[in-house]
């Protein structure tokens, strides 16, 4: 290989997968090469271990506490996953139209869910299309179109009448609207903290749940049985109490089963990941909280009870397959981070990127 263009050489330890280790690859015309150039106009090196960049697989740009936030602000929140490591997001739902940000070369690539789709008054308000079952396969095909091949539920919300968590939805509608996301070739996933929506989401085909708080003997084994992932959202749990606490006095019942939620919480990840249920990692990062916590997510299974190369690969190796994005292979787009030792051994290592390669260019 000749060229005349620029180059990055990195050298040291280049993970292409948890056990497959290299001692080095190029960068030319922003994409990897395993081959050296012959002959390079400009060579920099950089060195390190290096691993594809990472994916938060459950976050929101463009969204704020109170609803779609503006391009500015859209911006610092992809900033701020990108200066983390952060390369790949599956955005979980937001009511911003952030396609502009494809074309940003120093921006994060997105993978998009359209917007939430709640039931009437059951979800945060200007968040989400808020309507009835009757209407579910429509909104569904509409943000399967506007998407990048998922859709976003709200499977349970608070139901104020009963005063706890509720299934948001009718067992037919969740077939409706699966069916109708399949049938344009998109995946579903759902919201869901409590217990009694999650038999019905995974029997109707849901391919994905997000948060999983309420998984019990009962259903891990169902998961695990049809492929059904999830996304701990371990970071986001942990304001649990917090949020337990605001409605102490207004809603008692759902304040304790939201608390009982929070404290079997690592219980609840082991026991799925034990169970062979597939895990990736998720911060719920917009809305309430900052971007940039995959790290923070990533220490978060391996308290859990996930082994560190297990957790890692799920902001990592896993979850780019998981969702059909590529890795550090001949040709692939150069999007790399690189780290002062093996974050394999040490997953607090991913706190502090010595480098981030973002389309081939150094952004960190």
């Amino acid at each position: 290989m000749t060229t005349d263009a620029p180059v990055l050489h990195i050298k040291g330890r280049v993970l292409t997968g948890p056990e497959d280790l290299t001692d080095e690859l190029w960068v030319v015309g922003g994409r990897i090469s395993h081959e050296r150039p012959a002959t390079a106009r400009d060579v920099r090196t950089l060195s390190g271990w290096a691993l594809p960049g990472l994916v938060d697989a459950h976050c929101h740009v463009g969204l704020g506490p109170h609803g779609a936030v503006d391009e500015a602000t859209s911006e610092k929140q992809a900033v701020g996953d990108r200066e983390h490591g952060t390369l790949l997001i599956r955005d979980a739902g937001s009511p911003a139209d952030t396609r502009w940000i494809d074309d940003r070369e120093d921006l994060p690539r997105i993978i998009r869910a359209g917007r939430h789709i709640a039931r009437t008054r059951r979800y945060i308000r200007g968040f989400a299309h808020e309507i009835e079952p009757g209407d579910l396969a429509a909104y569904v095909t509409r943000e399967a179109r506007r998407g990048d091949g998922w859709v976003k539920l709200v499977g349970d919300w608070i139901d104020r009448a009963e005063g706890d968590l509720a299934p948001c939805w009718p067992r037919w509608a969740i077939e409706e609207g699966i069916a109708a996301a399949h049938r344009e070739g998109a995946r579903v996933t759902a919201h869901c903290f409590a217990e009694n929506s999650l038999a019905d989401l995974v029997e109707a085909g849901i391919d994905c749940v997000e948060h999983a708080t309420g998984l019990t003997e009962d259903t891990i084994p169902l998961f695990a049985e049809r492929g059904v992932a999830i996304v701990p959202t371990l970071v986001n749990i942990a304001t649990f109490p917090a949020l337990a606490a605001g409605g102490d006095e207004r809603y008692p019942v759902w304040s304790a089963h939201m608390r009982r939620l929070h404290e079997r919480r690592y219980d609840t990840v082991r026991a799925a990941h034990d169970a062979g249920v597939r895990i990736f990692a998720g911060t719920d990062a917009g809305g309430s909280l900052p971007h940039g916590l995959i790290a923070d997510e990533v220490a978060e299974l391996v308290r859990a009870g996930l082994p560190p190369v297990t957790a890692l690969s799920a902001a990592c190796w896993d979850a780019r397959r998981w969702l059909g994005r590529p890795l550090l292979a001949e040709g692939d787009p150069a999007d790399l981070v690189l780290y002062d030792a093996d974050p394999r051994a040490d997953v607090r290592v991913l706190a502090a990127p010595r480098h981030v390669v973002l389309r081939g260019n150094v952004t960190g």
